[in-house]
């Protein structure tokens, strides 16, 4: 018997699988564009070889139907990354005839075979051009497309019908086309120049928007290849040089990753970032780690790129409104300048070499007229930057056109981001080179260092219009009222400047870097002093806030006494709102406002009208009880209220308001023989709910509260703990609303019921808590690149010792630190929950069993230690030493 004949086809198949491995083994060593252009160049081999030995194709009468096979998107470019799709057109000049199915099963099937994902397309010339005229996508694929093997003649046909009945008839709709969807793919994706997990080639900066450049050049000048971005004038010779240098790193990443997941894959996911930067070689170095410097270069290429697409879609028009009218006018008040298609330019680059204030008055002009920088003048600022010197930074002229843009209100374009993305910024402020596309390795702070602190600037000008976070237009108010705005605005651009040093504490490295800064711009003494301190101390009102107890009059009065006068404050709140919003839009939440704000308030007020004195306090506890004692025979009929409000702490009586001293009171008298009972508020403002929870005091109460709150999935901001002389507990919960309001009663109602079987014994709650935890995801490991901290505090309160713990946010650790902090025999008096998305803050006041600090440096060490153990695993961990915790931490 005969053996069965192996198809030419299979035998080609695998000899393209083992050349494809060959070929990535080898993924290090090449350079991406020249291992893309290979990749393809081996596709190409085995579509000529199938093509020369196909068995089908003979049968296809090619003389009287020529037909070819073309390489489309990706492939067409001879750009194919590792696991990118294949995409084929199968071009017939005539009808499609029906044995074309057999030449693919021949020549496609083979590849399905070695999984390569193949998209394939059988199409006439006219039924190619039908489709490019009514989808568009069809027609960027054809944009793209590239002879492989066939007659080549049809291909040359395809490609001029092409370009005379679509493209030269209707190119200002396919461009339009082009750039809506660009818009709609960059709001789907994100800008990649920023995200934490980049899409590198859908995102805003990614390799689509490479192509989105090529396909307008294709469509406005018939462009072949990506040189012809520089031959056609697009990009100069600079701008393309730059261009191939970020495409071949981004191209090099991405197949690195398609490697890593072993299939097509373009989001930069966590999980494979530190492998990427190892793998490329990167290493720590300047107090960034690996990866951080892998992320910041990928950053900084995909800005490159995002800019080089705006910049040409601002010459063809697209971000205007109507038809284009090209106009050209001297602009009289700033010679030397002129508008051209309303984008700024140079007279020449002559001008420039003689006069090179010139530089800066391009977007003085900017900042004025509100129209941003054309291409010719982007290009031109970044060639002659080199020309601001020491004494240029010096010049009375300088500062005085820098200032002008400082102050000029925000428009729909940031120019501080023109001054950033030309390099300008940072050849006037050389410090600025060391944050410059410095990524912080978080999932909390979103932009690199650099756009976040322009960010910052930005939303400052913004307050009093549609940017204003406050309700009430707190910030436009309080904007609006200063009399030193300049005073801000140059602390909101050098606040972070220190984090391109390797130091521990940015705050003071960046005020000391500021006032160097600001001397070399000639300065006031007397205003440097001012921006230093609101650079030094722009984290203090956060952190205080958010980590120590604002009802407690010993912490406003302290941070008063530091801040000392009301114009420091109000700047110190507008720079603290402003660097928080554009830290992140997933970082600012209301509640982190509310606290921010209320704390500001209470500052105000010490500072307006003098700090508060023990008399004010006396004065303000006799108000309450003479009110509450008015209710006597009124709402709180048949309470003994004066021995009821003798039970009370001072403490409780100064940080709660009359109107909740009555409803505790209320409370109190539901209380009898009952484990507890509560009432939930909702504050709608806020969007969310206050729990008061009254109960007789029991060791790990609060503790216990954590953990069923955790097991019924409600998420605690906030809390504060109060404890009557008589053992009455109460203890009050800011807490997130359930995510179905619907069913939110039905998830109160669980949360009581099963509050009462833990507080009674019924059911273990640490049984149950086992049971859960399985289903609570971890931190994820390769985002915990900063140590857990864990410190105590017995210097910044009189009365408490404060217990700050620093990790990584998971479901459960609440309780499992308070767990631990109860096991040492200590009770939990103030809490303060600060999440900053995965990473979390947890500040808890405590005294022991004999009502007293804990000052033992065995009891210190040993509360220490159990909190550690319960917290999630990191490589990194490590536990503080005592001291005040507000100045350790950023």
């Amino acid at each position: 018997m005969k053996p069965l004949e192996t198809h030419p086809h299979t035998a080609l198949a695998e000899r393209l699988d083992r050349e494809r491995k060959l070929l990535f083994e080898s993924i290090s060593e090449k350079e991406a564009p020249l291992l893309l252009s290979q990749h393809s160049r081996l596709i190409d081999e085995y579509l000529r070889s199938s093509f020369e030995a196909s068995w089908v194709g003979p049968k296809l009468h090619i003389a009287a139907n020529p037909y070819a096979i073309i390489a489309l998107g990706g492939y067409g470019r001879g750009e194919q990354c590792y696991h990118s799709d294949v995409d084929l057109l199968f071009l017939f000049q005539r009808s499609v005839p029906k044995a074309s199915e057999q030449l693919i099963r021949e020549i496609v099937y083979p590849l399905w075979d070695i999984k390569i994902e193949v998209g394939y397309t059988i199409q006439s010339i006219n039924a190619c051009i039908r489709l490019a005229k009514s989808n568009y996508e069809v027609l960027t694929a054809l944009l793209d497309a590239r002879f492989i093997c066939g007659i080549s003649s049809l291909y040359a046909e395809l490609m001029e019908t092409l370009r005379k009945t679509l493209l030269k008839r209707s190119p200002r709709k396919i461009m339009k086309w082009l750039v809506d969807r660009n818009s709609e793919r960059h709001d789907n994706f994100g800008d990649s120049s920023f995200l934490l997990e980049p899409n590198l080639k859908e995102g805003n900066g990614g390799l689509r928007d490479y192509h989105t450049m090529r396909w307008l050049a294709s469509i406005t000048q018939g462009l072949k290849e990506s040189r012809d971005l520089e031959y056609l004038g697009c990009l100069s010779h600079n701008e393309y040089n730059e261009l191939v240098e970020a495409l071949a790193f981004i191209w090099s990443v991405r197949n690195r990753l398609h490697a890593a997941s072993g299939r097509k894959c373009d989001q930069l996911y966590f999980v494979y970032q530190s492998r990427m930067a190892e793998a490329m070689g990167f290493a720590q170095a300047g107090g960034q780690s690996a990866v951080e410097r892998f992320l910041g270069l990928l950053h900084a290429h995909m800005t490159f790129i995002k800019q080089q697409l705006l910049l040409l879609l601002y010459e063809l028009g697209f971000e205007q409104t109507g038809k284009k009218k090209p106009s050209e006018r001297k602009i009289d008040e700033m010679p030397g300048l002129h508008l051209y298609k309303k984008r700024l330019s140079f007279d020449s680059p002559e001008l420039i070499i003689r006069q090179p204030q010139i530089l800066i008055r391009i977007f003085q002009a900017s900042a004025l007229l509100k129209v941003p920088l054309s291409r010719e003048g982007f290009r031109l600022v970044r060639e002659f930057r080199h020309l601001v010197d020491d004494r240029f930074r010096r010049l009375p002229e300088t500062r005085k056109y820098f200032e002008t843009i400082l102050l000029s209100p925000a428009p729909t374009f940031n120019v501080l981001e023109q001054m950033q993305n030309t390099g300008f910024l940072a050849a006037l402020i050389p410090e600025f080179e060391a944050i410059s596309d410095r990524i912080e390795y978080d999932t909390y702070h979103l932009y690199p260092v650099d756009r976040h602190t322009l960010r910052t600037v930005f939303v400052i000008k913004t307050f009093g219009d549609t940017g204003d976070p406050c309700l009430d237009n707190l910030c436009g108010r309080l904007y609006r009222g200063l009399k030193r705005k300049k005073t801000l605005l140059w602390a909101a651009l050098l606040h972070d400047i220190g984090k391109g040093r390797d130091t521990s504490d940015h705050c003071m490295a960046s005020a000391a870097i500021a006032e160097t800064v600001l001397t070399r711009f000639g300065i006031s003494e007397r205003k440097i002093k001012t921006i230093k301190f609101l650079v030094e101390n722009h984290l203090a009102l956060a952190r205080t806030a958010t980590r120590r107890d604002i009802n407690d009059e010993e912490t406003a009065i302290h941070f008063a006494r530091k801040i000392k006068s009301l114009n420091r404050l109000k700047m110190l709140f507008l720079l603290t709102i402003a660097d928080s919003v554009a830290t992140g839009p997933r970082a600012w939440n209301e509640w982190r406002f509310a606290l921010i704000r209320d704390f500001f308030l209470k500052v105000y007020g010490i500072l307006e009208k003098g700090e508060l004195a023990t008399n004010s306090a006396v004065k303000t506890i006799a108000k309450k009880r003479a009110f509450v004692l008015s209710l006597q025979d009124k709402a709180l009929a048949g309470m003994d209220l004066s021995a009821v409000f003798d039970l009370m702490s001072p403490r409780y009586l100064l940080s709660v308001d009359t109107r909740d001293i009555v409803k505790h009171l209320n409370l109190y008298r539901r209380l009898k023989n009952s484990e507890f009972v509560w009432d939930i508020e909702h504050d709608e403002g806020f969007n969310l709910r206050t729990v008061t929870i009254c109960a007789n005091d029991r060791p790990g109460l609060f503790s216990k509260i954590a953990g069923v709150f955790t097991l019924t999935n409600i998420n605690i901001l906030n809390a504060q703990i109060h404890t009557w002389r008589n053992g009455i507990a109460l203890d009050i919960f800011r807490v997130e609303p359930p995510p179905d309001r619907i069913f939110e009663q039905e998830r109160w109602d669980k949360a009581e019921n099963t509050l009462r079987r833990v507080l009674s014994g019924e059911m273990s709650l640490s049984a149950a808590m086992a049971k859960r935890q399985h289903e609570y995801p971890k931190p994820d490991a390769h985002m915990m690149t900063r140590p857990n901290r864990v410190g105590v505090d017995n210097e910044s309160s009189s009365f408490f010792t404060i217990v700050e713990v620093f990790s990584y946010d998971f479901k459960g650790l609440l309780y499992r630190i308070t767990n631990a902090i109860s096991s040492c025999g200590l009770n939990i008096r103030v809490a303060k929950i600060a999440t900053k998305l995965d990473q979390v803050v947890d500040v808890f006041y405590v005294r022991d069993e004999q009502d007293e600090k804990v000052l033992s440096p065995q009891r210190v060490e040993e509360l220490k230690a159990a909190i550690r153990d319960v917290l999630p695993a990191n490589t990194h961990g490590t536990v503080m030493q005592s001291g005040n915790l507000l100045a350790d931490f950023s």
